[in-house]
C-alpha cells in the first residue's frame, strides 16, 4: 500500500462517536470545497457542510445508497486495482496529463508548492490544511509519511461491497479517481484502515458531514452498495 513518496492506507479503528473536534480550524485559507458543490473532486479540500438547506440535500443524497452485507476479504491485493497511482486509468479527472495521481492530488489540495528542479509535477514541500484534524501541516518529501493520501471508500471495502467482481480498467479507476482521494493527516489515515463510516470518522466533527457525502458520493458513481450501519451513521453525521 506504500508509495514511494506519500502512503496509501484504507482505514480501521474509531467508534462512530471519535474523538472531539481538533484545535485547528478547518482550511483556514478558504480553498476548501463542499462536497455538494465539488460532485467530481476536482476543487480541492473537504470543507464543512453547515447550511439546514445543505444537511437536507446531504441526507437526501445518502438517502440514495443501496445496502447490503459486507462480503469477505478473500482474494483481495491493492494490485488487483492497478500499480499505484498510475497515470494512465480511464474515466476520471486529470488522468493521462503527464503527472501521477499523487501528485495531482498534492496540486490540488497544498498550498505553497514547492517542486523539485526542472518538474512542474513532483512536489518536494507543501503545505496542507488537513480536513480530518483541522490542523495545518508543513509537508516535505523528506518526511513522506507525515502525509497519506486517503481512499475515503477503501480499496478493501470496494472489494468486499462487490468490486472483486468488475472488471480491472473499474477499479483501476476507482482507484485513481480524484474524487475518492484526500491528502490527509499519515497517523489519522493509519487509523482508519478498510473501515466504513460506522467503524470510523475524521476525528473533526465539523467535517463529519462532508466526509458522509464524498462516501457517498463515490458509492453513488460507482454502484456500490455500503452496509445497513454504515448508511445509519452517515445519515445522522448530516442531521438525520
Amino acid at each position: 500500500m506504500a508509495a514511494a513518496a506519500l502512503l496509501v492506507s484504507g482505514c480501521e479503528g474509531l467508534g462512530a462517536d471519535g474523538p472531539s473536534a481538533g484545535s485547528g480550524s478547518a482550511a483556514p485559507d478558504g480553498r476548501a470545497v463542499s462536497p455538494l458543490e465539488n460532485p467530481d473532486g476536482t476543487k480541492p479540500g473537504l470543507a464543512p457542510v453547515t447550511t439546514d438547506a445543505d444537511r437536507a440535500e446531504a441526507r437526501e443524497l445518502i438517502g440514495k445508497l443501496p445496502t447490503k452485507g459486507r462480503g469477505p476479504r478473500t482474494g483481495y491485493d491493492r494490485d488487483e486495482f492497478g500499480y499505484a497511482w498510475m497515470d494512465t486509468a480511464d474515466g476520471v479527472p486529470l488522468a493521462r496529463n503527464g503527472c501521477d495521481t499523487r501528485n495531482d492530488l498534492i496540486r490540488r489540495d497544498g498550498r505553497d508548492l514547492r517542486f523539485r528542479s526542472g518538474s512542474d509535477c513532483v512536489v518536494v514541500a507543501m503545505t496542507l490544511d488537513d480536513p480530518y484534524t483541522g490542523t495545518t501541516i508543513e509537508w516535505r518529501k523528506q518526511e513522506a509519511s507525515e502525509v497519506q493520501i486517503d481512499h475515503v471508500v477503501p480499496l478493501s471495502y470496494s472489494w468486499q461491497m462487490g468490486s472483486s467482481r468488475w472488471p480491472e480498467s473499474r477499479r483501476e479507476q476507482l482507484a485513481n479517481d480524484v474524487l475518492n482521494l484526500i491528502p490527509v493527516d499519515g497517523r489519522t489515515n493509519s487509523a482508519k484502515g478498510d473501515a466504513g463510516p460506522a467503524s470510523w470518522l475524521p476525528p473533526d466533527r465539523r467535517i463529519r458531514c462532508a466526509y458522509a457525502v464524498r462516501f457517498a458520493q463515490v458509492a453513488l458513481k460507482y454502484e456500490m452498495p455500503v452496509t445497513e450501519p454504515d448508511k445509519r451513521v452517515m445519515l445522522r453525521q448530516c442531521g438525520g
